[in-house]
């Protein structure tokens, strides 16, 4: 087998484990070219410009540079230096299951905070309705706040253990 013939399945196995992983990500609130982005840096063996993000996605640098902040908000990559390139370089940074973990607990709870304090400032509002309805709406509120709390009781828990 030539050495292009091995390049090329070399390509499609990437191209497989680039699409499977990205998958599992997207689950992580990641859209498809974020996940993609971090997959290919996570495989690399050395940090990546844009330029070359670019070019191994088949994307937009425009598309890359935005993909790289939000993972930069999420912690998930980080700029590196090396010496005598001059564009930035990154790279996926280690502890993956750690990482993905943390930040996604961290949104869930953050969520669910924003959700219970909605539903509060509804409950608060409900004077202008009449008084059977005005039962009905606050025990639902009720119900809708119970529930985001036993969410919130098992993310916390989770953040609390050592999975973290």
């Amino acid at each position: 087998m030539s050495s292009t013939e091995d390049q090329v399945k070399l390509e499609k196995v990437n191209n497989k484990i680039i699409s499977e992983f990205s998958k599992t990500l997207e689950m992580f609130s990641l859209n498809k070219s974020e996940a993609q982005l971090f997959v290919t840096l996570y495989l690399h063996e050395a940090p990546m410009t844009l330029d070359q993000m670019k070019d191994a996605l088949g994307k937009s640098k425009t598309a890359m540079s935005y993909a790289i902040r939000r993972l930069q908000e999420f912690n998930l990559v980080e700029r590196v230096w090396q010496k005598g390139v001059r564009k930035d370089l990154y790279e996926a940074r280690e502890d993956l299951y750690k990482k993905f973990m943390k930040t996604y607990v961290n949104r869930w709870l953050e969520s669910l905070n924003l959700q219970i304090n909605n539903l509060a400032d509804i409950q608060d509002d409900l004077d202008n309705y009449p008084n059977e309805q005005k039962q009905l709406i606050e025990h639902k509120i009720h119900e809708a706040i119970s529930f985001h709390r036993s969410l919130e009781q098992v993310f916390s828990k989770i953040k609390k253990n050592d999975f973290l």
